[in-house]
Order: C-alpha cells, then structure tokens, then sequence
C-alpha cells in the first residue's frame, strides 16, 4: 500500500531524500516530465489537452516533523531541538531513529522518582530530554549519528477499526499519496504536482515552487487537525473524521480564494460527494506561502481530517481519504477553461 510506504519512509525537514526518491518511481509512468530545484522539490508537469487551459499546481508536502541532533554528550547521550511543532507531552519514551541509516534510540529523561514536585506539575522541555541509543560513551555514539541528523518517530503503519489506519507522518504522507493517485489519471488542464520540502519549518519550499512556476491557481493538498475527541466541545472540533476532506476558508497563513472554494464547493455538490468546513482558524500550510508569490495565486486548501497530529501515531479515515481524491478529481475535469488574466 502507497500509503503505507510513505508513513514509515525517513523524512525530516531538510532531509526529504527517501521520500522523494520513492514518490518519483510511482509517478514517473504517468507524468511528462520530472525534475526537482536546488531545495529538493520534486516536479512532475502533466500537459492537458486543452493548451489554452489554466495551469494548475497541485502541492503536497513531504517532510514530516521530526527533530534534529545538536550535541553528543560525553556520556553518549543526543541531545537535540525539534524540527516542526511537536507536543512535548508526547516525547518521553517513545522510540526512534536517526538518520538514513535509521540507528535506534529511545527518548529519555530524568527517572521520575528523581524529579522535584514542580518537575511532576508540568510536561518536561526539550532541553531536559535526551535520546539514548545505547552508546557507551560520545566516542561510540559519534560513530554512529553525526550532528544535524534528523531523527524521526519509529511507527509502523496499520489498520485500526473497521476503515482508519494509523501512522506517523501521516501529515502529510496522506496528501502525498493522494497525489501520486491523482497523476495517474488524464485531465484537459495542464498540471503540475510539486512534492516539496521544508513546510514544516516554514512553508519554505513551497515559496521557491511557486516562484519557479507562477501558476494560474494552486491547490494544496494536506492533513488538518481532527477534535472529534472525548470532552472537546463542538465549536472545538475544527474537523471531524469520516465527514469528508475539509475545505479551508481561513488559516493563520491564508484567507483561501473565495471563486475558488465555491468551485470545490460546486463539485462536492454535483457529485454527491461529502465535504466539510474547517472550523478554526488555527495552524497553516504551503497555500500560506504559495498566494503570496508573485502577483499573488489564487490558492485554496483541500485536507484529510488527521486526529493526533504529529505524534507518532496519528489517525485518519480512508474513506475521507479517497472522498479528498475523488473531489480533487472532479474538479480538474471541469476546471476553469481560462488562464488568469485571459478574457
């Protein structure tokens, strides 16, 4: 399963190599061209059929939040700072590994018989915690993990319930996936898909990708927070599983393209599809970067309802899933026929 592939593929911010190399052998019979630019993204051009038709860039990140080492204590311990937004709360004895040889480590910290009572009272911090990869001492653990190496949770991906699966990195190896399914199909609008790197760090290879391409609209593909949880009140639940992709009107990044959502609204619609707003205003994504680019590109966000996000074991519906392709689909056989700016 694709989806299983990329969840347990290594890439952190910066370090998207595995990744990209794999969504590069499934995509390659079925788009035109491929190349990637000097921060990592990978490019994959589909001509339509229509040459006068809009040109469209679909994107999808594919770095995964992860952290990065920074220092080797003399006692072999790693120490590090974490690359994208992590709850702290998660971390503590959770396993993983480093880098592309995927070196084994547990996340440790102060025993908590050791720990002073305001310790107990809170989540510990970054810099209280440390990896163990059971290295005798820093001359041996230096042989083994180098300074910047990314570590990244160690999950397996499986089936929980009767139609959710579970994964790390899921955001946004979900949207990535989807993707790669949606090349395989033909469209009268000329594409291009654009895997970038970096996003969670800062929206940072989306910002080149859009530059490189001065697309006529964008669409992003992604993950969004799900609180369909015990004790979280309605207003609360940004999204919700099994309800259908999330349509964004506003993030703390992005106000989405009004024309543009309606069009996705209108597809849902005409093919009986189920859809879903998202509720909040919090959190951001590549469109962020990319309608700010140039003269600006109408950008809107599609995403999969994701509970658990960025932990090692987030939780999404296949069916919101394949609802997210489907009206993806939908919309790029009846896209727009005119280029920006044409009348």
């Amino acid at each position: 399963m694709l989806l299983k592939e990329l969840s347990e593929a290594f890439g952190p911010p910066g370090q998207e190599d595995e990744v990209r190399d794999l969504i590069r052998e499934k995509i390659a019979p079925h788009v035109d061209r491929i190349w990637t630019d000097t921060m990592g993204n990978l490019y994959a051009e589909k001509k339509g059929r229509d040459a006068a038709g809009p040109r469209i860039m679909l994107a999808a990140h594919m770095d995964e939040v992860a952290l990065m080492i920074t220092r080797i204590d003399r006692e072999g311990f790693l120490h590090f700072k974490s690359l994208g937004g992590i709850d702290q709360r998660v971390l503590i004895a959770k396993p993983v590994v480093i880098g592309r040889q995927r070196v084994p480590g547990v996340i440790g910290a102060k025993a908590v018989h050791l720990l002073e009572p305001e310790e107990r009272e809170r989540a510990l911090s970054l810099r209280e915690l440390f990896i163990d990869i059971g290295a005798r001492d820093k001359e041996e653990a230096e042989k083994l993990v180098a300074i910047g190496e990314g570590a990244v949770f160690q999950s397996r991906f499986s089936s929980i319930g009767g139609n959710r699966v579970r994964g790390k990195a899921l955001d946004n190896r979900a949207g990535c996936s989807a993707l790669v399914e949606l090349l395989q199909y033909d469209y009268p609008v000329n594409l291009t898909a654009v895997f970038t790197v970096q996003e969670e760090v800062g929206l940072r290879g989306a910002r080149i990708a859009s530059y490189n391409l001065k697309p006529d609209l964008a669409l992003v593909m992604e993950t969004t927070t799900a609180g369909d949880v015990p004790e979280a009140k309605s207003h609360q639940m940004s999204t919700r599983l099994g309800k259908g992709p999330a349509l964004t009107i506003m993030d703390r990044t992005l106000i989405a393209a009004p024309d543009l959502l309606k069009a996705l609204e209108e597809t849902a619609q005409r093919l009986d599809k189920p859809y879903q707003w998202k509720q909040t205003a919090t959190g951001g994504t590549d469109g962020g970067a990319i309608h700010l680019t140039g003269a600006g590109i109408p950008t809107a966000v599609v995403a999969i309802p994701c509970r658990y996000l960025h932990s090692p074991a987030s939780v999404i519906d296949l069916a919101d899933y394949q609802h997210l392709i489907e009206l993806i689909h939908g919309f790029l056989t009846h896209a727009p026929g005119r280029r920006t700016g044409q009348k």
